[in-house]
């Protein structure tokens, strides 16, 4: 689904950032690639090809760069949003579950009713970047605690030599659009 060439195209369009957001990370910033309109629809259009026959009830999205990719893959499959915020930002009655990131430790929540009460909800966790997998391991707990269904976890990068994939592989399928180092 994902040609050579649109991922060549893709790789292209994200940016670099050296020792952000502290020294020694090499921060890939999506935002090149979400504000080129062409690219943009061309990523989300390849990701509705892949999930489009999943009976999705819900794309969801890991704070922040997730809810880019998370809320227009979900409009795009005519499937619900739900955000995975960090502690703290979400208004209503949340679970939280805690993880660490290969920069420090964090915890994330989600709304009681995010899933609207559907029994065994079908859902897509998207992020932008796996590294260590902590975040993506958290949003699953926070899923199965809600008795939803994730059908898989997609990510646009996935930085290999920190294994975080593989993690979270032994959980529920997994899908990266693009592995750093190539």
């Amino acid at each position: 689904m994902f040609s050579q060439k649109l991922k060549t195209q893709l790789r292209e369009a994200i940016r670099e950032v050296p020792d952000y957001p502290k020294s020694g990370i090499l921060f890939k910033d999506i935002t090149p690639l979400v504000n080129h309109p062409t690219l943009f629809s061309r990523l989300i259009d390849t990701l509705k090809l892949r999930y489009q026959h999943h009976s999705l009830d819900f794309v969801v999205g890991i704070e922040a760069r997730g809810f880019i990719l998370g809320a227009a893959l979900a409009y795009a499959l005519g499937a619900g949003f739900v955000p995975v915020r960090k502690k703290g930002k979400l208004p209503f009655r949340t679970i939280s579950a805690s993880y660490q990131l290969e920069y420090g430790a964090d915890s994330v929540e989600i709304h009681t009713d995010a899933l609207r009460e559907i029994k065994d909800a079908h859902v897509l966790l998207v992020d932008d970047l796996i590294a260590t997998g902590g975040t993506a391991l958290a949003s699953l707990e926070l899923l199965d605690r809600l008795q939803a269904k994730c059908l898989e976890a997609c990510f646009l990068i996935s930085l290999a030599e920190l294994g975080g994939l593989e993690k979270v592989g032994e959980k529920v399928n997994t899908f990266s659009v693009l592995e750093y180092p190539c």
